[in-house]
């Protein structure tokens, strides 16, 4: 077969990788620069040119439907099947090791493989059994403990407590783990990787089997590799295999779940005779955004270093919009979509990027009152998340005792000694006497429970009663944070010390915020509670767009890594928030968060728009930033500040440095406006300005009535009186 089908579609640094000789290979991908296509043909390039047989590659991703993608590539490339090809993820191939040789792995036959769910029920399970209460030993982190150790090659026998009696006792809750999946004949995740390791490891004829097999590895995404994936990767590879990996260290941003992107330097260590290639020319977005990705990564230190071109158009400027307050910049976006999706584009075209899950809410609102389907990519809706609806359940038995499903879902969150036996006597007793759970929960308390069981049941029906007479009179959103904390919800996700627990944290006290907003309906006749509850379960309900349907994509930054879009917005860009507060001190973190950024920035084919707010309300509390640091590294000459026709005070940071500039408005006599300030109309009482636009004497301002609602009015008219 002549080679020229498998090279012809390839420039020409694709072609020097897909080419290479015989030795260890370290391809650096840009953003966009058809690495997928690289490792396509690198296997086709070996099995037909090269004479390999299929049964001597292996690959490895990081999903199952990019290796199905791969593999699909690859025998329409060659057309002829190739069955024999060993390709998958890390698990995956772990997995089919283990089920290969599974005396020498130790493991029975018929061994189960459980995933985090499971897992985390068998750890709940361990520490009743041990009784341990598992308010103070979360199991969440219990697992995240247990994994992350796993994820380093560590067993309990490898870890030293270092004389602190809380990681002593961790170590013990993993040797116990240990056991009773031993007995159990269970795998876990992290335990496929490590017992896959530990196989060749232990096993040095076996280990020699697969290396005089596997000569050549393939390896996708290579910078998301943690640590026992990258042993395991080195064991099979020996001294004599060929590992050709791709991965790009400007697109780490998974330290958080062990990921390493040392790894790119490591690689050259372990192999010296490593030859580089780098992939830069980027097929996705315009030159005018790759140029603004260059100059934003450029401030990392700890990189190999590439710049991605385009032979393509320069592109129209990135977007840059500066709102007042997260009302504001959701308006502003949901403004530009509709523009968007008049001229006949496609809404799955369009993408809203994020860095914390919370900021959804406000975007959701606005997408939904818009009539604009869109998706959740990655994620649940904001209503739609767990500890939502926990903290919504809390909610409604507070408003309704009689809420069977509320009750079953918060009797025993967070864990308070209710077992499934209690709670199945509860369903027994309503079921008998045709009442609610509420009823029966008081009644079998103090007829047919133990005293322990007694005890429990009695002090959560007395927990939903102090709530109620504590938040009675209360606003609504002072409320819902009373019962987030005294229900304990806040402080059971806190102790997960994982981003998960931090971001359930941060989601409970987002609601806080979509209360403090709420605006009931002054003609419903419901307590702003109860209407709140309701505008909730409709939200996570009906005008919910289905996957399948054209709508538009929302999504956090690490969900749009590998997915591009000619549409994307970029919101939230303010210090504190992106970067992340957390980052923000700690070097490795900073620049973590800035690789993050570059991703963002990379999904973007034809128009980006960043978007950051002076004022934002999250996690309960309002907000003043600065605009975000990454914001300044963009020069001026690939930014365009979209403003208000009427000039007005909002913060601005370019790369000359961040600043403030403030300027004022005069239709007809000198009166001075900023957004956020507070003024009074005769009519409609106090308020504080939204939004302006117009000049001179025709120039209106949005004005948000504590009473009356939000208004536009007519400067020249309104006589407001400012504050």
């Amino acid at each position: 077969m002549d080679v020229t089908p498998i090279l012809e579609s390839l420039n020409d640094a694709q072609r020097q990788a897909v080419t290479a000789p015989a030795e260890p290979t370290l391809v650096i991908a840009g953003a966009g620069s058809g690495k997928t296509r690289v490792l396509v043909h690198r296997a086709a390039w070996l099995i037909d040119v090269e004479g390999v047989s299929p049964q001597g590659l292996l690959a490895v991703t990081f999903t199952n439907k990019a290796a199905a993608e791969m593999r699909g590539r690859i025998e329409a490339l060659l057309d002829m099947p190739v069955n024999h090809l060993w390709i998958g993820t890390f698990h995956g191939l772990a997995h089919r090791l283990l089920r290969r040789h599974w005396r020498e792995a130790e493991l029975p036959q018929n061994f189960q493989i459980i995933d985090s769910d499971d897992q985390l029920r068998l750890i709940k399970r361990l520490l009743k059994n041990l009784e341990i209460d598992d308010s103070r030993w979360v199991p969440r982190e219990i697992q995240y403990f247990i994994n992350a150790q796993k994820d380093e090659g560590l067993r309990p026998k490898h870890l030293d407590d270092d004389g602190d009696p809380n990681r002593r006792q961790m170590i013990s809750f993993y040797k116990e783990y240990e056991e009773v999946c031993a007995r159990g004949g269970l795998v876990d995740f992290a335990e496929l990787l490590l017992r896959a390791h530990e196989l060749w490891r232990d096993n040095p004829e076996l280990l020699a089997h697969y290396q005089r097999r596997f000569q050549h590895l393939l390896v996708d995404e290579f910078q998301d590799t943690n640590a026992i994936q990258y042993a395991w990767l080195r064991l099979l590879a020996g001294k004599e295999g060929v590992p050709f990996v791709v991965g790009d260290d400007d697109q780490s941003i998974y330290r958080w779940r062990g990921a390493r992107v040392e790894h790119i330097h490591q690689f050259q260590k372990d192999f010296p005779s490593t030859s580089v290639v780098k992939l830069e020319q980027n097929y996705r977005s315009t030159a005018t955004i790759l140029n603004a990705a260059n100059a934003v990564i450029a401030n990392n230190n700890s990189r190999m270093g590439k710049n991605l071109w385009t032979d393509g158009a320069d592109g129209e400027a990135i977007k840059m919009y500066a709102a007042y307050n997260e009302r504001d910049e959701s308006d502003f976006v949901i403004g530009r979509l509709r523009d968007w999706i008049d001229h006949g584009n496609v809404r799955a075209d369009a993408a809203i990027l994020y860095r914390s899950n919370a900021q959804s809410r406000v975007l959701e609102e606005s997408l939904i009152n818009a009539g604009i389907p869109y998706r959740v990519y990655g994620g649940l809706r904001f209503f739609e998340r767990a500890e939502i609806k926990d903290a919504l359940a809390y909610l409604r038995l507070i408003a309704n005792r009689d809420d069977d499903s509320s009750f079953e879902r918060v009797v025993n969150r967070p864990t308070r000694g209710i077992g499934a036996r209690t709670v199945e006597s509860m369903r027994a007793y309503a079921r008998a006497n045709s009442c609610a759970m509420w009823r029966a929960a008081g009644a079998i308390a103090s007829d047919t429970l133990t005293s322990r069981s007694a005890n429990s049941v009695l002090a959560f029906l007395n927990l939903i009663e102090r709530m109620a007479r504590e938040t009675s009179g209360l606003d609504l959103q002072d409320q819902v944070d009373h019962v987030i904390h005294a229900s304990g919800l806040v402080d059971y996700f806190k102790k997960d010390k994982g981003e998960k627990g931090e971001t359930r944290v941060e989601n409970l006290l987002e609601l806080v915020s979509a209360a403090k907003s709420f605006e009931p309906d002054p003609a419903e006749e419901m307590s702003p509670l109860d209407e709140f509850l309701s505008h909730a379960a409709l939200e996570s309900g009906e005008g919910q767009a289905d996957a399948w349907e054209d709508c538009v994509q929302l999504m956090t930054m690490h969900s749009a890594k590998g997915l591009e879009f000619p549409l994307v917005f970029m919101c939230g860009m303010e210090d504190g928030l992106f970067p992340h507060q957390r980052s923000i001190a700690d070097p490795n973190g900073l620049e973590e968060e800035r690789r993050l950024c570059y991703v963002g920035i990379t999904r973007a084919k034809e128009t980006l728009y960043v978007t950051f707010a002076e004022q934002r309300r999250l996690h309960g509390m309002d907000n003043f930033s600065q605009p975000s640091r990454f914001i300044a590294e963009i020069p001026d000459e690939y930014v365009e500040e979209i403003r208000p026709r009427v000039q007005v005070s909002r913060p601005m940071g370019r790369a000359s440095g961040l600043s403030r500039r403030q300027s004022s408005i005069a239709p007809g006599d000198d009166i001075g406006i900023r957004l956020g300030q507070r003024v009074r109309h005769g009519k409609f009482g106090h308020g504080v300005i939204l939004n302006c636009e117009g000049q001179g004497a025709h120039a209106r301002v949005e004005v948000n009535f504590e009473t009356a609602g939000t208004k536009w009015l007519v400067l020249s008219y309104a006589n407001l009186d400012l504050m």
